[in-house]
This record gives C-alpha cells, sequence and structure tokens, in this order.
C-alpha cells in the first residue's frame, strides 16, 4: 500500500480535537506499540488488562508519527499529530477502510455468525465457490486465504481488529479475488469492538444461537442483538437456520432484498433435508430447494454438518447466481475443517477423536453423534476457558454426564484464573460420577490426555474437546504453543510403540 495522507484519512471523522498539521504519511494502521514502525499511526485502544495511552510515548519514540487517542493528553510533541476522538475502536474502523482504499465495497462479501459451526460453514461457502470456478477468499478461526495459499491465522481472536480485516480484504482484491467470506463473531459484530462496522456485507448467514460470551454481551439478549448487527449491515441477502428457536429476530432485523431459510425439521423452507443416511465417513440426504428435490452426499462426518453443508449452498446460491444443480454437484469435493470431528489413526483399539466443541450448544450437538458411535465406554475430555462465561460451565458438565461414561477436566485457556477453580465449576454440573472412579481433575492437558488414553480399553471411544485446531493454550503469562491433534498423535505413539516393544 501507498502512504496515505492523514488528513485524507480523517474525512468523516467525528474528532474532539486536533493537534499538528495532520499531513504526515501514513505507512501502517497499529493498535500495538511493540509493533510501530517508522511511519505508523498509532490508536491508543484501551482494553480489558491494559490502556494503551500509557504507551503514546513509547509508539512516538518507535517511530508512530500520529496518534489518535481518547483521553486528554498530559504532554503534546510539536513534531506529532494527535487525533482525539470518543472511541478509538469505533475511529479505528472506518479509518482502517479508507487507508486499504475501501476493499470491501470492490468485492461480494458473505458473513457468517452462530454460536456454533461458523469456521466450518465459511469454509465450505469458500470451497463450494471455488469448486464452482469462482476466485475467492475467507477469513475465519482456523485460517485464512487471500490468495493461493491458506495460511494460519495469526492471532486467537476469531474477528481480527479491523486494520487486519481491511489489510486481508485489500489483499484478496490485489489478488483477483471476486469473492470474500468472513467468520463474523459477536465480539467483531459489536459496536464495542466495531471490527466489522465498515465492512459491507452482501450477504448474512445465521449458524445458530445458544449460551456464549455472556461474560462480554452481559445478557443473552444483547449477545442475539449484537449477532443481528450483521444481518442490519447486509443489504442483498440472509440465510437463516430456522430451525433456531431465535431465527425470527434476525430475520426481523435483516433489511435484505431477499431471505432464504433452511432446515431439517421444517418441510416449508426453501431448502429442507430430508431422508439423511449417514456413515463414519459422511452423510446422503435429499434436498428440497424451492420444490426441487436433489441427492444430496457431503463427505463430512457428522449430521450437524447437514445444517452447515445447507447454509453454505443457500448463500453460494444467492451470490454467485451458480445454480443449485451445479452447486450440489460439487458438494462431495468438500472437505473438513481442522480440528473438527478429528479421527485420530494410530495403532490403539479404540477411536481418537478431537473435535473443536466448547459450547453447550455444540456439546448438545456431537455428543449424541459421539455416543451413538461408541462401541464401549465413550471417555470425554475438556475443559472451559478462564475469564469468559462462568454461568455455561456447570451446564457443560452437566451435558457431558448425561452421555459419557468417563470424565477427564482439564485446562483449555485459564488466562488469568485458577485452572482448578474453572474444573470445580464444571464439576457442579456432573452429579452421576466420581472423583477417582469416573471423574478425573488433571489441569495439565497433556497429562489429562495421557489419563485418557491409557485407561482407553478396546473398543472405547476418547474424545477430546474444546482445542480442535488451535495453535495454543492461554495461561497468565500468555499463550503456550499447542497442537492437540500432534500431543494425542506423540502420545498414541508413545504409549502404544512401548507396548509394541515390550
Amino acid at each position: 500500500m501507498k502512504n496515505k495522507r492523514l488528513s485524507d484519512l480523517l474525512t468523516g471523522i467525528k474528532a474532539i480535537k486536533t493537534t499538528g498539521s495532520l499531513n504526515s504519511e501514513i505507512s501502517s494502521l497499529i493498535y500495538d506499540s511493540r509493533e510501530v514502525v517508522k511511519g505508523s499511526l498509532f490508536f491508543a485502544l484501551k482494553g480489558i488488562h491494559t490502556d494503551g495511552h500509557k504507551y503514546i510515548e513509547k509508539a512516538v519514540k518507535s517511530g508512530a508519527v500520529a496518534i489518535v487517542h481518547s483521553d486528554d493528553l498530559d504532554y503534546y510533541d510539536n513534531s506529532i499529530d494527535y487525533v482525539q476522538v470518543k472511541d478509538c475502536r469505533q475511529t479505528m474502523s472506518p479509518l482502517s477502510s479508507a487507508y486499504y482504499d475501501f476493499p470491501s465495497e470492490k468485492l461480494k462479501v458473505i458473513g457468517v455468525t452462530g454460536t456454533d459451526g461458523k469456521s466450518s460453514t465459511v469454509s465450505m461457502i469458500h470451497q463450494l465457490l471455488e469448486l464452482c470456478g469462482k476466485k475467492a477468499g475467507f477469513i475465519s478461526t482456523v485460517n485464512y486465504k487471500t490468495g493461493d495459499i491458506i495460511a494460519k491465522g495469526a492471532v486467537r481472536q476469531s474477528t481480527p481488529e479491523s486494520p487486519t480485516i481491511h489489510k486481508l480484504l485489500r489483499e484478496m482484491l490485489d489478488n483477483g479475488k471476486e469473492f470474500a467470506v468472513v467468520e463474523s463473531t459477536s465480539h467483531g459484530l459489536s459496536h464495542k469492538t466495531s471490527r466489522l462496522k465498515d465492512v459491507d456485507f452482501n450477504g448474512a448467514v445465521l449458524t445458530n444461537v445458544t449460551h456464549e460470551h455472556l461474560e462480554f454481551h452481559g445478557s443473552i439478549e444483547k449477545y442475539r442483538d449484537d449477532k443481528a448487527n450483521l444481518f442490519r449491515m447486509a443489504r442483498d441477502f440472509a440465510v437463516i437456520n430456522s430451525d433456531d428457536e431465535n431465527y425470527t429476530l434476525f430475520e426481523k432485523a435483516s433489511g435484505a432484498i431477499d431471505k432464504i431459510f433452511y432446515s431439517t425439521i421444517k418441510e416449508k423452507t426453501n431448502l429442507h433435508a430430508s431422508q439423511t443416511e449417514s456413515d463414519a465417513k459422511g452423510t446422503d440426504f435429499q434436498l428440497n430447494f424451492s420444490g426441487e428435490i436433489f441427492p444430496v452426499r457431503l463427505n463430512v462426518p457428522g449430521l450437524v454438518n447437514i445444517e452447515n453443508i445447507m447454509a453454505a449452498m443457500g448463500a453460494v446460491y444467492q451470490i454467485s447466481g451458480i445454480s443449485m444443480d451445479e452447486i450440489v454437484k460439487s458438494v462431495p469435493q468438500v472437505t473438513s475443517v481442522k480440528g473438527r470431528m478429528a479421527l485420530i489413526e494410530g495403532r490403539q483399539p479404540f477411536d481418537v477423536y478431537v473435535d473443536y466443541a466448547h459450547t453447550p450448544g455444540s456439546y448438545k450437538k456431537v455428543f449424541p453423534l459421539f455416543r451413538k458411535a461408541a462401541e464401549n465406554r465413550l471417555i470425554t475430555l475438556f475443559g472451559s476457558a478462564g475469564e469468559r462465561d462462568i454461568e455455561k460451565r456447570s451446564v457443560q458438565g452437566e451435558i457431558a454426564d448425561g452421555f459419557s461414561d468417563v470424565i477427564i477436566l482439564t485446562d483449555e485457556d485459564p488466562r488469568l484464573e485458577d485452572s482448578m477453580t474453572i474444573l470445580k465449576d464444571i464439576q457442579k454440573g456432573i452429579t452421576k460420577k466420581i472423583v477417582g472412579r469416573d471423574l478425573f481433575l488433571i489441569s495439565d492437558r497433556r497429562e489429562a490426555i495421557r489419563k485418557a488414553l491409557e485407561i482407553a480399553q478396546p473398543g472405547d471411544m476418547v474424545i477430546t474437546l474444546g482445542k480442535g485446531h488451535e495453535s495454543s493454550i492461554e495461561y497468565a503469562d500468555g499463550h503456550h504453543p499447542w497442537d492437540e491433534i500432534s500431543v494425542v498423535e506423540s502420545l498414541l505413539e508413545e504409549l502404544y510403540y512401548r507396548e509394541e516393544s515390550t
């Protein structure tokens, strides 16, 4: 990107006060003082644990030429431009869009929101578009693609901050993409963060809404309302899961020209799945699309993915003009996302699966599938995030208790919370298990996984939930590298290589 003059970026921005000429040449938009370089515009964001205003001096010493801040400052450097605004995050969004020349306005953008299934649905939409010959990019929790290669996300945020969002959209445009699929979390859609406020969405997709992130939103009502912002923003179409009890809220919020609904229960919807037959590798079903019947084969395991693929098919149909017949023909080539219902192969005489499920809603969907597939005992390992929704912890425990024969509670992302406090919160919902017999509290996740694999017997099924694709575990001292699939594979190799050698 060419440098931009600060004054050109401020068009339409309501500033409380400006100091300096505002003629500085901006080379980058930065909100982390450690990343400031010569020519940066630094945003002094206020976070949960720190305040960016404390790092303004450091940013200037590192080369920042302009500062966006909300508080009055004790000192103003005559060589620096300052822009005081009411809310730095809300200002960062339109500035980011302007800096990257409004990329979302030149792309066809689909936003996908919901408590569960977002990343899978984003991936399916992207895959279907490309399988049908369209050039598309995507941004999701797991990874992103702006060119020819899928890259792993550098941050743990499902929806990155607005400078990153618009930078990635710009890269897609520069790489000849026509379509962009953006995972749109409740955090990203909230006006408090404004990460997605200035993305020009053509379409919105809803997977479902269950209990999650109340520590941020304050109430389930606010959580739903923040998610509904996507439907207020998308102008062309909305694809809504009418099996979700909240679907009318999103229908009413949407001002889109077209609204279509999908369901596995209600026959009178635009897309309805029936006659489902599942096996270990996927599902066959009949799709009724506006009165026309299509046989569909999805080679991704789990009945929950029927909803995800219908959402994806509906979105692709709406935004691309591709016929449903052509879309259906591409579905068998769709693959699953890493860390979702991932079967771990090895020499062990039992099944091991890694999955990302970490909410009560996702538990209700995956546990019946695992319970049905388990030949003997179901051994479940999971935890719950620190500094996040506390109310869901005992609910997770209760759901797992109803389906599992053995439960092992362990760290997910404790952050600044005490690990055992979190595990005991989960334990409150577990009433059918006895500690030391069929319930174990082992905070160290590697040792917890080792325990699960050591006690597993022929025909059992071990499932590890909550980490899936993620590349780290967050503790009080920061992020520790973690790859759940690799950890499970290495422990299996260690345990069963040793057994064969004795």
